[in-house]
């Protein structure tokens, strides 16, 4: 099998350099060229091996002011994983008072990352 040659551009920071990844026949790793910096090799081989995104979405408050508060996986996770944490975190309520930062949903999947709040939600004072 030849080797196959995938180009992308790097996100990790302003620079935007262009990337080229070189896989063996198999899908292995074998390097990458292009990048002006050590974190843009480590963010190409992660890329095309195992990719990982932030997951940001809304989970709904319970007595709140807003009905729902914005929250974000703490970490990267596996891009492969995101369709089923939407369906684990669809699933939870939170009552309010809820604090920015706070940890809604602890080690999401058995990835070790935490879901938490990007805003705070006071209570309804109606309520």
């Amino acid at each position: 099998m030849s080797e196959k040659t995938i180009e992308m551009t790097c996100v990790v920071c302003p620079i935007g350099c262009n990337l080229k990844v070189t896989m063996d026949g198999n899908g292995k790793f074998l390097s990458v060229t292009g990048n002006k910096c050590l974190k843009g090799a480590i963010y190409a081989k992660e890329e095309v091996t195992e990719p990982k995104r932030i997951l940001p979405t809304n989970i709904k408050v319970v007595g709140g002011e807003l009905p729902l508060v914005s929250v974000r996986t703490e970490k990267p996770i596996p891009k492969k994983l995101l369709f089923e944490a939407m369906e684990v975190i669809r699933t939870f309520k939170v009552k309010a008072p809820v604090k920015r930062g706070q940890i809604l949903i602890k080690n999401l999947l058995g990835t070790g990352v935490n879901v938490i709040a990007t805003r705070t939600v006071k209570m309804d004072k109606g309520t």
